[in-house]
C-alpha cells in the first residue's frame, strides 16, 4: 500500500509561493531614472563635502565641539528616558527583526521573495559601506575625545559616520522603497525621514555622536536607497536561483520510490515436491487442519465479526428483554 509523503512546513511555504511565481503586475519596481541619478550625485557630493570639512577641521568641527560642550542631556534631562528608548529605532538588530517580519508577511501575501531579498541586499550594502568608512577614518566620539578643537580623525574610533542614523534611514526607508502604491510610498517616505531625523538627533542629545557624524550618516543611508535600483537585476537573479535550487532539492527528495507490493499482488508460489509414502500416511492419520486460502492478514484488515446473541451467561431468574414477565405469587397477609 502506497502512502503519501507528509508535507513539512518548508514544503507548505514553497507551495504558497508556487501559487503565483511571477511578481504581481500592480507592484512598480523602482528604476534608475534621470531624476534618481541626479539625487544620487547630489547626495554623493554632500557626503564628500562633509568628509572634507571634517578632515580640514573647518567650522563644522568647531560646531561639533560647541554642541558637545552644551551637553543637551543635561539641559533637557527630563526627556532623557524617552530618548533612551527612541534611539532603539536606529539599532540594527531590533529594527531588522521588525522590518523583516513585516516584509516576510509581504512575501507570503505577494508570493515573491523580492521584499526579503531587497532588505538583505540593503543591509549588506550598509554594513560594507558604513563599516569601511568607520574603520577607514577612525574618528573618536565625544566621550573619548582627546584634544579640544581637533577632528579626532585616525585615532582608532568607529563613529564616523553614525551607524544608528544610517541604519534608520535604510531600514525604515526600505518600506517606502517597496511600497505598492505611489500614495503609500509618499507617506512611508515622510515617516522614515521623521524617524531617521529623530534617531540622529537622539544620538547627538545623548553625546554618543558628533553632529557631523549624523549628517554623514543621513547621506550614507540615502546613497544606499538611491542606488538600490542598480541591484534589482541581481535580486531577480538571486530569486530565480533560490527557486531553481528549491526545485532541484524537491526533485531529489521527492523521487518516486518503489513501494512494497501487497501480499495480494505477490502470491507465494511454492514448488510442489513429492513426499515419501510414509510421510503421506502420517499426514493422513493426523486431524485435518483448515488453513485460510490466502496469506495471514493483519488485525486492521480483518473483517469484524459480531457474535450473534448475548454474551451474558444464561440465568434461570433473568428475563429476556421484550418477553412478558410472569407475575410472582404474593406471600404474606
Amino acid at each position: 500500500m502506497r502512502t503519501e509523503r507528509k508535507l513539512t512546513r518548508l514544503d507548505r511555504v514553497f507551495a504558497r509561493l508556487d501559487r503565483e511565481p511571477e511578481r504581481p503586475a500592480h507592484i512598480d519596481v523602482p528604476r534608475m531614472s534621470r531624476h534618481r541619478v541626479v539625487l544620487l550625485l547630489a547626495t554623493l557630493a554632500f557626503y564628500l563635502a562633509i568628509v572634507w570639512a571634517v578632515v580640514i577641521t573647518s567650522w563644522l568641527v568647531r560646531l561639533d565641539w560647541q554642541v558637545m560642550f552644551f551637553r543637551p542631556y543635561q539641559q533637557w534631562s527630563e526627556i532623557h528616558w524617552f530618548v533612551d528608548y527612541y534611539v532603539v529605532l536606529g539599532q540594527r538588530g531590533p529594527t531588522a527583526v521588525m522590518v523583516a517580519a513585516w516584509l516576510g508577511w509581504r512575501s507570503w501575501r505577494q508570493h515573491t521573495l523580492r521584499p526579503l531579498l531587497t532588505l538583505g541586499a540593503s543591509l549588506l550594502l550598509l554594513n560594507i559601506t558604513v563599516g569601511a568608512a568607520k574603520y577607514g577614518m577612525g574618528r573618536l566620539g565625544p566621550h573619548y575625545a582627546t584634544t579640544i578643537g581637533s577632528n579626532e580623525m585616525g585615532l582608532g574610533g568607529d563613529i564616523f559616520p553614525s551607524g544608528h542614523t544610517a541604519n534608520a534611514v535604510v531600514t525604515w526607508g526600505i518600506l517606502a522603497y517597496l511600497a505598492s502604491t505611489p500614495r503609500a510610498r509618499r507617506w512611508l517616505s515622510a515617516l522614515s525621514a521623521v524617524v531617521s531625523l529623530g534617531v540622529g538627533m537622539a544620538t547627538v542629545y545623548l553625546g554618543t555622536h558628533w553632529l557631523s557624524d549624523v549628517l554623514l550618516g543621513w547621506a550614507a543611508g540615502l546613497l544606499i536607497l538611491l542606488a538600490l535600483p542598480w541591484f534589482e537585476p541581481l535580486i531577480d537573479r538571486a530569486e530565480a536561483e533560490i527557486f531553481d535550487l528549491r526545485d532541484r532539492w524537491r526533485a531529489r527528495r521527492g523521487a518516486p520510490a518503489r513501494a512494497p507490493l501487497s501480499p495480494v499482488e505477490t502470491p507465494v508460489r511454492l514448488k510442489p515436491r513429492t513426499a515419501p509414502q510414509n510421510e503421506t500416511a502420517a499426514r493422513s492419520s493426523r486431524a485435518p487442519v483448515y488453513l485460510a486460502p490466502g496469506p495471514h492478514s493483519t488485525r486492521a484488515e480483518r473483517t469484524p465479526v459480531t457474535p450473534a446473541g448475548s454474551r451474558r451467561p444464561p440465568h434461570p431468574d433473568r428475563v429476556v428483554r421484550g418477553a412478558a414477565s410472569t407475575p410472582r405469587p404474593l406471600t404474606g397477609g
